[in-house]
């Protein structure tokens, strides 16, 4: 068994990007290859074949391994429900909550659970390709660290550091990344990846060698901008898109960006419709009076973005687009927000306390302890769909009598009102399904593309991989994975 960690200068130099790609490329060898991510914090999560979840990124290159999603490759995920405070989810299940506080001292106890799943991922495949999180370099938080050099020490992984040139400066944040580690993490990492270039990369080879001088390290490649990643499920809000104004001639589907939004994958299918144009509206804009659907995310704090969208001035902008005879799509903490109040009786989410809803809907969620994590097929609008549950509400009222879909075992689904304009659902990823967004598109008088959204993510990996082997040294980033690891700790 092999092992390879990618790690980065900082966040958002394409880490898991890569090693969806490089997980693809490494299964088109024939290899039995698997994601390892030992600890992530996001809000874009994914549903287990084992019933747990584990982040968003993770689950891509899952399929990237052409294999199902497990939660032994990200045993601890981390999701921010509050400025301070985050969930825990250990092993796919939720542990309670961390805070600022607590959070070094917690996480120093989960290294030998995050150990237990790197073994189990091990013994069943050829290869684990194991993402890094934020940086090496913030030796402020090396002191029980096991996302970058804790694990990869204790495991035994030979690290490649990535740096964006994209952003600037990727010389000294190479550079510089070697000179704050210690000797010990410092000797982990074996090489170093150019992330994002554009232009010719002869333009670089000088910078390319006074980075391989100044730090002894072999470079394994540069990669060019992938295009192809844009057709990737988005994980981190980074990434959001912040257009808010329609080309010409498409129609709009507007989407506030919470401050706990979660799970807007959910939206990227309508990338693929040439009619529509998919808005992401920022804080201080106004969502567009032209939208012919708004559609309200997912939330990792639903009382809370509730009340961050009525001081955004949202709350109006949804009222007078429903009065417009617009329509409405809300999503798992979406639908709870389109009802008549939302509570937290056991301070789930914060202090208990409870908030009322947009009153759109005839219903009413109180929030629970147990987490609903699911597969679900239903068929909704009249046509077929899949997608996963991952909620912690209980929802009830005389609106579910008029559901938005119907399970496969006809058990009814969310609610839809009697005008057909609002409409909500408690199912993450319904929207990959081609006849649902011709569905529901067709209510706007825009001709769905009939694109099958799995299957272009699937050949946009294809893709990555492609140029990835065009760009690296495949070969050796397979050698050293192999030969470097593999003995027993």
């Amino acid at each position: 068994m092999g092992a390879l960690m990618l790690q980065g200068t900082g966040s958002d130099v394409g880490k898991s990007v890569l090693v969806a790609g490089l997980c693809r490329a490494f299964t088109q060898r024939g290899l039995r290859v698997r994601p390892f991510k030992p600890q992530n914090m996001s809000n874009n999560a994914a549903v287990t074949i084992d019933g747990g979840e584990i982040g968003r990124a993770q689950a891509l290159q899952a399929a990237a391994c052409r294999v199902p999603p497990h939660s032994d490759m990200n045993p601890v995920l981390l999701k921010p429900q509050a400025d301070r405070t985050s969930q825990l989810i250990v092993h796919g299940r939720v542990r309670g909550a961390l805070g600022s506080g607590n959070f070094r001292e917690a996480r120093g106890t989960l290294l030998a659970e995050v150990l237990e799943s790197y073994d189990r991922l091990r013994a069943d495949c050829d290869l684990v390709v194991v993402e890094g999180a934020g940086s090496p370099a913030e030796i402020n938080l090396r002191a029980g660290d096991i996302a970058n050099m804790g694990f990869a020490r204790a495991a035994s992984v030979p690290v490649i550091l990535v740096g964006d040139i994209d952003r600037g400066g990727v010389i000294a944040s190479l550079v510089g990344t070697r000179a704050v580690l210690d000797a010990e993490d410092a000797a982990m990492i074996r090489g170093f990846l150019i992330n994002k270039f554009r232009g010719d990369p002869a333009l670089f080879d000088d910078g390319y060698r006074a980075i391989e001088d100044r730090t002894a390290w072999r470079g394994f490649g540069v990669i060019p901008w992938l295009s192809a990643a844009a057709r990737l499920p988005s994980e981190d809000a980074v990434i959001l898109e912040r257009r808010v104004e329609a080309s010409e001639g498409r129609r709009m589907i507007a989407c506030p960006i919470l401050p706990r939004i979660s799970n807007f994958d959910d939206l990227d299918p309508f990338k693929l419709e040439p009619g529509v144009e998919l808005v992401m509206v920022p804080p201080g804009r106004p969502i567009p009076a032209e939208a012919a659907i708004i559609v309200l995310p997912g939330s990792k704090a639903t009382i809370a973005d509730l009340a961050a969208l009525r001081a955004e001035g949202w709350d109006v902008d949804i009222r007078a687009h429903h009065r417009r005879g617009g329509m409405i799509v809300g999503l798992c903490g979406g639908f709870q927000m389109l009802g008549r109040t939302v509570a937290d009786p056991l301070g789930l989410e914060g202090a208990p306390s409870a908030a009322p809803g947009l009153g759109l809907l005839d219903i009413e969620t109180t929030l629970s302890r147990e987490k609903t994590l699911r597969p679900a097929r239903a068929t909704a609008l009249g046509a077929a769909a899949e997608g996963y549950e991952m909620h912690m509400g209980e929802t009830c009222g005389r609106g579910l009598e008029r559901p938005f879909a119907l399970l496969a075992d006809d058990t009814p689904e969310g609610a839809i009102d009697a005008s057909g304009r609002v409409m909500g659902s408690y199912i993450h990823g319904l929207f990959a399904s081609a006849d649902l967004r011709r569905a529901l598109l067709g209510r706007i008088a825009v001709a769905g593309s009939g694109r099958d959204y799995h299957a272009d993510v699937d050949a946009a990996l294809d893709d990555i991989a492609a140029e990835l082997a065009r760009h690296l040294d495949i070969d050796g980033l397979l050698d050293l994975a192999m030969t470097s690891t593999g003995m027993p700790r």
